[in-house]
């Protein structure tokens, strides 16, 4: 048997240095979330702290974080006051930027990279609301996501 080559066959184009600058950056941040993700929940286990329930809204091109609240089984507690080490990318560099931020700081940022990884401009036009829920226990990062948007509705009739 002879092997035959598919004429029809085009080779892909090379990335653009912009599309290959992009995809390491989304490779490295999904790298990063998890292990900021694990820095994280160790500190909130280490302080006792069982659940994080972030709300936020965003609509007319503002976002932002409404409230962030630490609970203890069902009691509510203070948020920990511990500095942890934080990583976030820098375009164009294939190392990330390292910051000794609070435990709060960290939890924001999380939900914030939460939101534009699975709802990118949550915060535009009618924008959206919801919760994000840091469960320690299960090690999970819950998104309740509620989306606005304006309907419009019309009949004509002629008779």
């Amino acid at each position: 048997m002879s092997e035959t080559s598919d004429t029809n066959t085009v080779p892909a184009p090379a990335l653009s240095e912009w599309e290959t600058l992009s995809a390491l950056r989304t490779q490295l941040e999904t790298e990063l979330f998890q292990t900021n993700k694990a820095t994280l929940f160790s500190a909130l286990e280490r302080a006792g702290v069982t659940r994080i329930v972030v709300t936020f809204d965003g609509y007319g091109d503002s976002g932002q974080i409404e409230n962030v609240e630490a609970k203890a089984g069902a009691d509510d507690m203070a948020m920990p006051n511990a500095m942890i080490e934080f990583a976030t990318t820098v375009w164009g560099q294939p190392e990330p930027e390292r910051s000794s931020v609070t435990v709060t700081t960290a939890v924001e940022g999380l939900a914030y990279d939460a939101l534009e990884r699975t709802h990118g401009g949550w915060e535009n036009n009618d924008g959206a609301y919801g919760d994000i829920i840091f469960d320690v226990a299960d090690y999970a990062i819950t998104l309740d996501y509620n989306e606005r948007y304006t309907a419009s509705e019309n009949y004509t009739h002629s008779f």
